[in-house]
């Protein structure tokens, strides 16, 4: 593989200085970094230092994010790019790909995994949870009521949603979803070490290769069961199944529950935007792809890695370099949305890059959507009063986690 140090931006090449990912916010937590959005405006594709010291790209414009996330030319495998923020270990690029977590996967393995996800993860599935995800969050408001003001919307309503809602899609049995939740959580912690992160993960994963095997000689109509047995003439492995089943847990979990709980802190901090969402309560739909938009909750964007030679708005990327793709940015681009930094809940025509683009597209994205829109339409309905307990400074935010949001959000009514 070529390094991407060897080819460097030349001084006055028009791109720029070679410089780190800007990561400092400004005052509005909802914003991505100023620095950011100034390199946007000036340089849309540029040269990046990234966390080992190479230098890739940086690729901040709508249309040229989507082109390079359709382009089979630049692959998904992390372990083979250097990441901006984070230095790959070598003995981790030792390591066997695990093809069943196909988000870092290519075709044509990633062809096969997604081919039989999407057979799962259908309209008709999403449209039949939405009932049973109506009454999970139901009955969150119920206990957020009955233990009286304040509450954090995080731990009591925004986590959890996500958890149960994934228990229904894998077939979790409701005698184990108490341990489910218990085993989710504890991965997802945010105050954990590494070590104690990956001890529950690897617990989690256990108990998940043990719901596997169960659903061999047990069908209940949940995805997992649904890979076995309409898998006939190409069946995964256990141990494939088990990662999947990782795989949605995670993916589907933690933007979640982040983008629940970052949505309703920015429209608490917007009260005119606020209104006009509760004055027509139909609006939900399109404010839920306002706050996608709007909403940096994938902070530091996607990577990529070239594996030939691809001009790029204007600039030829070079086979195995780096490129690091801040969606982000790209929502933010002044050439596809009119006022991007203006959060607009009547805006319409949102194609935003939220949920990714080609052949990597979120296969979750419905189901996530029905989630937001299902829970902010009943939170705002049960709590007509919702506002902030304290101010929008002292809410604590994940700025240094991969999937950005509010680590505590106290409400009262």
């Amino acid at each position: 593989m070529t390094s991407a140090t060897q080819h460097p931006a030349p001084a006055g090449s028009g791109t720029g200085e070679p410089a780190p990912l800007p990561r400092q916010r400004g005052k509005c937590p909802f914003s991505p970094p100023d620095e950011l959005l100034q390199r946007a405006e000036e340089h849309p594709v540029s040269p990046l230092i990234m966390a080992d010291g190479s230098v890739g790209w940086l690729v901040t414009r709508a249309e040229d994010v989507r082109a390079v996330l359709a382009d089979n030319r630049f692959s998904a495998d992390i372990l083979k790019a250097s990441n901006p923020i984070q230095v790959i270990p070598e003995e981790a690029k030792q390591l066997p790909p695990d093809p069943a977590f196909f988000i870092h996967v290519d075709p044509p393995h990633h062809t096969r995994y997604r081919k039989m996800l999407m057979g799962q993860f259908t309209m008709r599935r999403v449209r039949a949870l939405e009932p049973r995800i109506a009454e999970i969050v139901t009955e969150r408001l119920d206990a957020i009521e009955a233990a009286g003001a304040p509450a954090d919307l995080v731990r009591d309503f925004a986590l959890p949603i996500p958890s149960l809602v994934i228990c229904e899609l894998l077939g979790v049995p409701y005698a184990e979803r108490a341990q489910f939740q218990t085993l989710t959580a504890a991965m997802l912690r945010t105050d954990a070490t590494p070590m104690e992160i990956g001890m529950s993960a690897w617990n989690l994963r256990q108990y998940l290769a043990a719901l596997v095997a169960t659903k061999h000689d047990e069908p209940d109509g949940a995805l997992i069961s649904g890979l076995i047995h309409d898998s006939d003439d190409d069946p995964l492995t256990d141990e494939e199944l088990t990662s999947i089943a990782m795989l949605l847990l995670v993916g589907g979990h933690e933007t979640t529950a982040n983008q629940l709980s970052l949505g309703v802190f920015a429209l608490l901090s917007n009260p005119e935007q606020l209104a006009v969402l509760r004055a027509d309560l139909d609006r939900v739909p399109d404010a839920v792809e306002e706050l996608l938009r709007y909403l940096p909750t994938f902070q530091f964007g996607v990577t990529r890695l070239a594996t030939e030679d691809v001009p790029v708005g204007g600039q030829l990327i070079r086979a195995g370099e780096s490129v690091s793709l801040s969606l982000s940015a790209a929502n933010r681009d002044p050439s596809r949305y009119a006022d991007p930094g203006v959060l607009d809940v009547t805006r319409t025509g949102n194609q935003h890059l939220a949920f990714g683009h080609g052949v990597h597209l979120c296969i979750g994205q419905q189901l996530a959507r029905a989630e937001l829109r299902i829970a902010l339409r009943a939170l705002f309905t049960r709590f007509p009063g919702l506002r902030l307990h304290g101010s929008i400074e002292d809410v604590p935010l994940r700025s240094e986690s991969l999937i950005y949001g509010v680590r505590e959000l106290p409400i009262t009514w």
